[in-house]
């Protein structure tokens, strides 16, 4: 039988090893009342799951320096950070969203670096900065192919070794997987994660083209 884990007030709860807040939460409710996310960072995203589940079948290495892009609660930060010891830096575009992302760390007794800016503005030197970069349900608009793909492009020039994004299975996404497919070594897989409950989409694995003998 397994262990039956007692959580320790209502509307928390756990998937992949990682403690995560519903929305009915007390302090979820009092962030928002003073903070209003408003490019789609007012919960945690399914997608958020299929990065955990992939990250644990293809795991990045302890201690990895992470950037998450689109981070709104920074889920997937949190995650990298509590299971790999990451030094993790998460990205938005809202600065509303930090505070609940602040909440989560605090929660799971971890340190995330917030980086309020737009992701087209990272330069290769910052992004050098870098191992891994993670990313869930981030291309969701025709606009954010062309940007994602250049972000793609000058990471594997920074010397960034995988670029992995999750998304329950847009055409957007399938677009950006097929440009990328062009210069990068490209993986895209139908993933599904099994907690907190059944979430079926994609994820791609990006790596830099290995250099022919």
């Amino acid at each position: 039988m397994p262990k039956l884990e007692r959580l320790p007030e209502p509307h928390i709860y756990q998937a992949y090893g990682t403690y995560l807040l519903e929305s009915k939460h007390r302090l979820i409710r009092r962030l928002r009342k003073a903070y209003q996310p408003s490019v789609h960072g007012h919960k945690t995203w399914s997608a958020s799951f299929l990065l955990m589940d992939y990250l644990q079948h293809e795991p990045m290495r302890k201690k990895s320096r992470v950037l998450e892009i689109g981070c709104g609660w920074g889920p997937g930060s949190v995650f990298c950070a509590s299971q790999f010891k990451a030094k993790v830096t998460a990205l938005d575009i809202d600065k509303e969203v930090f505070p609940f992302l602040d909440v989560l760390a605090a929660l799971n007794n971890v340190e995330v670096t917030p980086l309020p800016q737009k992701f087209e503005k990272l330069t290769v030197k910052d992004l050098s900065e870098f191992d891994v970069i993670v990313g869930s349900d981030v291309c969701f608009w025709d606009s954010m192919v062309k940007p994602l793909k250049s972000l793609v492009n000058r990471a594997m020039k920074a010397g960034v070794e995988r670029v992995i994004i999750t998304d329950p299975g847009r055409p957007t996404f399938y677009e950006l997987a097929d440009q990328c497919a062009k210069l990068h070594e490209v993986n895209l897989q139908e993933w599904y994660a099994a907690e907190p409950e059944y979430f079926a989409g994609e994820v791609v694995d990006i790596r830099p083209k290995k250099k022919k003998k």
